[in-house]
């Protein structure tokens, strides 16, 4: 099982073709403890194409909502707001969904994800269609620090009203 998890992690790490022009690279999602009730992924997607286009949600049957997020700062304070209009992904580009800036929200997971498990998750562009993928859970992965204003996001300390308490020197 665990040659297993370490294949998948191995071909997250590679480009996954997309519907038309998109294209999937280094897609993790990860969780702030093993208790969580919410979770989230991270990937680039790349648009190969000559035309814009856009990720207008995502689905998946690890949690009961799943959405397109991002931060706003208020004060000292970080809100995870919805983006209902999705993601723009411009012709020729890549968007980063990332900690810390966008991403995909797993809200009231369906099942704890450790460390080497798998997410299916459908991404829907607007002109490129449905697209599923198979997502890896890395927990370890440190590539991206966090960090706002000097100071890093607790998503354990998360309350009911979508906002993050900001702490001094807690990496997720």
């Amino acid at each position: 099982m665990k040659r297993f998890a370490l294949l998948a992690a191995a071909a997250a790490l590679f480009a996954l073709p997309a519907a038309a022009d998109i294209t999937i690279n280094g897609a993790y999602a990860r969780v702030a403890s093993p208790m969580a009730q919410s979770g989230a992924a991270f990937m680039g997607i790349q648009n190969t194409g000559a035309e814009d286009d856009r990720l207008v949600a995502a689905r998946s049957d690890v949690a009961q909502r799943v959405e397109l997020h991002t931060h706003i700062a208020d004060g000292d304070v970080m809100r995870m707001v919805e983006v209902e209009e999705g993601f723009e992904i411009p012709a020729g580009e890549t968007h980063m969904l990332e900690r810390g800036g966008h991403h995909v929200m797993f809200m009231g997971l369906n099942r704890r994800l450790a460390h080497g498990d798998e997410v299916a998750v459908t991404l829907i562009f607007e002109k490129a269609g449905e697209l599923d993928v198979i997502i890896p859970v890395d927990l370890e992965r440190n590539d991206v620090t966090g960090e706002m204003g000097g100071m890093k996001m607790d998503h354990g300390n998360m309350g009911g009203d979508g906002a993050m308490k900001m702490n001094q020197g807690h990496n997720h």
